[in-house]
């Protein structure tokens, strides 16, 4: 999530270069009715009039029901190396604050993957150790004292934030103690270029991709002319300008920009001005500001169909909303949907989960860093960023510890394509394809897998 969710482009290369070219692969639509292109396959289909007036592409979840294939942990070698120090990961994710209901599904997937990592004899011949903290939001400073906290019981690699304002404002606490810090959520272009020593990673694609997508889907849609209203940070901003861009190079208008800040309550202005625009679709970019601001919207007669919201606030709102208020609305959350056999794995660890956004970039995230651990040889922090972008390609495949850490036992080079996608990490620690998966609201306002679209940067 942007500064909160935003996520970058890693890998082992010197980072002081730029990227030469952001051109998105992202087969959005033909028209406004068009498939979408993944790496398997085209889906497209027909489409049905909204009461909004706006004409959405007909979801087609583009294979979201496949299986993963996972290794046998009875089956794992030996591993040639050892260490005196187990490789012990720590989190920062949020179980306070504006992103709370995220933390269930990252927390959920990281424990998974550990389980998995230990069930197949650990890392270096030692069980893998988990502490989890708190990161809270902006409004607090629980990050650093959480930060402070894990890097004094020595852990290797940090998963987390989830935001990406919470990341920035630790990031160098982290990386300059020489520890890997890895987000599973953080989509912020600024993460690409930052200054990191090597050491920040991110399974999230850039908010670069989930702008376009979404600008190009809603101009899909019909949409003619856009509303926003936008968090006031680098998530949001970071996130409103590639909207901003796609839907105005595709034709489109943005007639209203709504800003506010982190720990603004009052929402009734910006929802004013954006009413009296008269946008075909409104885009609301915030994190769980979005249960006080869509009210406020659909009381003035916005149409549920013309609302699209982000990776910040895609959420279950059946305990927020009346039944019914959010059906039609549609968002975006970066990664591919959590297929049915991981979300029975998940809830092995936690029975009550109910969301699943970036459980599959957090389960990747942890599984990656004990695989460079397992290549390097070492749980040192600067050892495993060294392998992290070898791992992520140009390799034999491979999509769970197991397997893959057989592969790297047995001498080989492996290219690990995760839960998430395929990551493939740059030289700056940043996926460079990925999945952009659009939800549809139900009847009871629960997001539901509707398509996969597929990108690279």
């Amino acid at each position: 999530m942007t500064a909160t969710r935003n996520a970058v482009l890693f890998g082992n290369g010197a980072r002081g270069a730029k990227l030469a070219a952001l051109g998105l692969g992202v087969a959005l639509f033909a028209s406004a009715c068009g498939g979408s292109g993944t790496p398997e396959q085209e889906g497209g289909g027909s489409s049905a009039p909204a009461a909004s007036g706006l004409t959405c592409p007909e979801p087609t979840q583009n294979g979201a029901g496949a299986k993963r294939t996972k290794g046998d942990p009875s089956a794992v070698p030996a591993s040639k190396g050892s260490t005196d120090q187990p490789l012990k990961i720590g989190t920062l994710l949020p179980t306070t604050g504006t992103l709370s209901y995220l933390g269930p599904p990252e927390i959920a997937a990281t424990n998974l993957a550990v389980k998995e990592i230990n069930a197949a004899g650990g890392v270096l011949g030692k069980d893998v150790d988990v502490v989890h903290r708190d990161s809270g939001d902006t409004t607090t400073d629980i990050a650093t004292q959480s930060v402070t906290d894990l890097l004094g019981q020595d852990v290797s690699a940090i998963v987390g934030a989830a935001s990406s304002s919470v990341s920035f404002n630790v990031i160098d606490q982290i990386t300059n103690a020489g520890v890997v810090q890895f987000s599973p959520a953080n989509t912020s272009p600024d993460f690409t270029d930052y200054k990191d020593n090597d050491l920040y990673f991110r399974t999230a694609p850039s908010d670069v991709l989930q702008g376009r997508t979404l600008g190009s889907y809603m101009i899909s849609c019909g949409a003619q002319t856009l509303g926003m209203i936008v968090l006031n940070d680098p998530y949001g901003t970071g996130l409103q300008a590639n909207v901003k861009q796609a839907f105005e190079g595709a034709g489109g208008q943005v007639v209203a920009e709504e800003m506010f800040n982190t720990g603004d309550s009052q929402f009734s202005s910006q929802v004013d001005a954006v009413v009296a625009a008269k946008p075909d679709a409104i885009a609301v970019i915030t994190f769980d500001e979005v249960k006080s601001i869509a009210p406020l919207l659909l009381a003035k007669g916005v149409d549920p169909k013309q609302l699209f919201l982000v990776d910040g606030n895609t959420a279950d709102l059946s305990k927020d909303l009346d039944p019914g208020a959010m059906e039609g609305a549609q968002g975006t959350i970066p990664g591919t949907f959590a297929k049915e056999d991981f979300r029975a794995d998940l809830k092995t660890v936690d029975p009550n989960l109910k969301d699943y956004a970036y459980a599959g970039e957090s389960y990747d995230a942890a599984t990656m860093i004990a695989l460079a651990a397992e290549a390097a040889g070492s749980t040192n922090g600067k050892d495993i960023a060294k392998e992290l972008e070898g791992i992520s390609k140009d390799g034999e495949k491979c999509t769970d510890f197991a397997s893959c850490v057989t592969l790297l036992r047995e001498g080989k080079d492996i290219d690990y394509d995760g839960l998430s996608g395929p990551i493939t990490f740059s030289d700056k620690g940043d996926p460079t394809e990925a999945y952009i998966g659009i939800y549809n609201y139900d009847a009871q306002n629960v997001p539901q897998p509707a398509r996969e679209e597929f990108g690279k940067l």
